[in-house]
């Protein structure tokens, strides 16, 4: 199952299409609720296997939890709860996926970066471009104490939104503006950024290309998708859920099905 204030179906698919391709007895379900303490309670009283954690509830999940793995101790924020025998162990698989993508871009050590966010994924973000060795970065947040803390404790400068200052390579969104909803049409950054940035990496997952994204293709910029994020973290939540690694092929087979429109989305 999954627990975020606006559930969407690439989970739902993509671990669903895994499960019955590998003809595992697994099924996943994704949920919003207003009673978080309710909700984990439910997972450990009916014996649920494991739950995706999201936005906003990575933070306020963990005095719930009975043990945090290393990474997401270390981060202060959780994406997926293991359920064993009634243990409820937190992970952190966000800050995976985005240091698997940030290695691949092969950036420079003094890679300016601008990082929008204060949050449970802005840390995993941010923990992420410390350990791939970018120190040169700054944290932009509306709100200052997070961000200010955020920015400190991974040896960071921070700006308020207002005062953002344009020149950096690297531009990355870990908020929700841009995602579907009321913020849909937000872009986190002024045009004049994102004109004079190289790489755009935005963390939304749905709709895959953002207002950010395609702004940045317009103007010829590399980009890193959320959706490639969440394929990367979706299949990191699969093996701790089942203890099965499934193919390449496979795994690209069901981040191609969870891609594809839904019958409500077509209409």
């Amino acid at each position: 199952m999954s627990l975020a204030a606006r559930p969407g179906n690439f989970g739902s698919r993509f671990h669903n299409h895994l499960y019955e391709s590998l003809g595992l007895d697994y099924v996943y379900k994704a949920f919003t609720t207003e009673d978080l303490n309710g909700a984990v309670a439910g997972i450990r009283a009916l014996g649920i296997r494991g739950c995706a954690i999201s936005m906003p509830f990575k933070e306020a999940v963990i005095p719930l939890l009975d043990a945090l793995e290393p990474s997401a101790r270390a981060i202060d924020s959780v994406n997926t709860i293991v359920n064993d025998q009634g243990q409820l162990t937190g992970y952190n698989t966000d800050y995976i996926a985005v240091r698997s993508l940030l290695a691949n871009e092969q950036l420079s050590s003094d890679t300016a970066f601008v990082l929008r966010g204060s949050g449970g994924m802005a840390k995993a973000v941010a923990a992420a471009l410390r350990d791939e060795g970018l120190g040169n970065g700054t944290i932009v947040s509306r709100n200052e104490s997070a961000g200010r803390a955020l920015a400190r404790s991974y040896g960071f400068e921070w700006q308020s939104f207002d005062a953002i200052e344009t020149s950096a390579t690297l531009l990355i969104n870990a908020t929700p503006l841009g995602m579907t909803g009321a913020q849909a049409a937000a872009l986190p950054f002024s045009e004049r950024a994102i004109a004079s940035c190289e790489l755009s990496f935005d963390v939304v997952a749905l709709p895959p290309e953002t207002p950010f994204i395609q702004r940045a293709r317009e103007l010829g910029k590399r980009v890193i998708l959320g959706s490639d994020v969440a394929v990367i973290q979706a299949l990191e939540q699969f093996v701790l859920y089942t203890g099965v690694r499934p193919t390449p092929e496979l795994i690209r087979a069901a981040a191609d099905f969870a891609r594809l429109p839904s019958k409500l989305e077509s209409h």
